[in-house]
């Protein structure tokens, strides 16, 4: 079994974050208090435009958080970005495949990236490749590769430096069931060896499905953090969609609204 550090991967704590427009700021993470033990999967759900980009671009050291604490993988995104990169893998939802290279060129282009040395380059590359089924296609330019091949590259990619901490942004948008479902099993394994996924999701079986927690974010705070079967729970749901409903209709209540039982149940 792998060693799961008793640090939280992942410690927010008052993230604000806006950004500047012709008609002043817009404020897009309010206050924003998060934390992701190690070795689960923690699903970040929100509607279009509710932050959660932005809050994997803070995590990720991509913007620089205007107020408040970050901490990944134990190191703060602002003092320690460097040790923070290092520590991390990021999918977003646009593969970053080379179109003009094969697969195998891919994967050998982020062992030089990760300065691994020749040989173990050669086996990282050949252990994922056979992972993730791509062996067959390893020498195909991926110009050819279906859409569910080029997200399983991708995250082969993210995975060359075996990070500790992955940031999984709206991975299954655009995949096929069986594609998605495949995708599904690589996160579990990723998680059965110790390793911290944060996932932004708009399916809500999904979340359901993968994610020993979720989180809602709403009017830029975090409304409700716990599992699944906690908030369809605490909101009385029979799903995650109707939980989602709830916390996120004009009429739902804000995080100061929300009773201090609701809070410690879910929380």
């Amino acid at each position: 079994m792998p060693t799961i550090p008793t640090e939280p991967a992942i410690q927010v704590a008052g993230l604000r974050k806006s950004y500047r427009s012709r008609s002043g700021d817009q404020l897009v993470l309010d206050d924003v208090d998060l934390v992701v033990p190690a070795g689960t999967v923690t699903a970040l759900l929100g509607a279009n435009g509710a932050g959660k980009t932005t809050t994997v671009g803070v995590l990720s050291t991509l913007l620089a958080p205007d107020a408040g604490t970050v901490r990944v993988a134990g190191h703060d995104v602002v003092r320690e970005a460097d040790a923070v990169r290092a520590s991390i893998g990021v999918t977003g939802q646009v593969t970053a495949v080379d179109e003009l290279l094969t697969g195998a060129e891919n994967l050998r282009l982020m062992v030089r990236l990760a300065h691994l040395g020749r040989a173990e380059g050669r086996e990282r590359v050949a252990e994922l490749l056979e992972r993730f089924a791509l062996t067959d296609a390893a020498d195909k330019p991926v110009s050819t590769y279906s859409g569910g091949m080029r997200r399983k590259l991708d995250l082969a990619m993210t995975l060359v430096s075996a990070p500790a901490v992955v940031f999984l942004d709206e991975p299954t948008t655009g995949l096929d069931p069986r594609s998605r479902r495949t995708l599904w099993d690589e996160v579990r394994a990723l998680v059965a060896a110790g390793t911290t996924i944060l996932l932004t999701t708009q399916y809500l079986e999904e979340a359901d499905q993968l994610a020993d927690q979720v989180a809602v974010l709403h009017g830029g705070r975090v409304v409700a953090q716990g599992t699944p079967d906690e908030l369809k729970r605490v909101h009385d749901a029979g799903t995650l969609d109707d939980v989602f409903l709830a916390l996120t209709e004009p009429a739902a209540a804000t995080p100061a609204e929300t009773t201090t039982t609701d809070q410690e149940a879910v929380r």
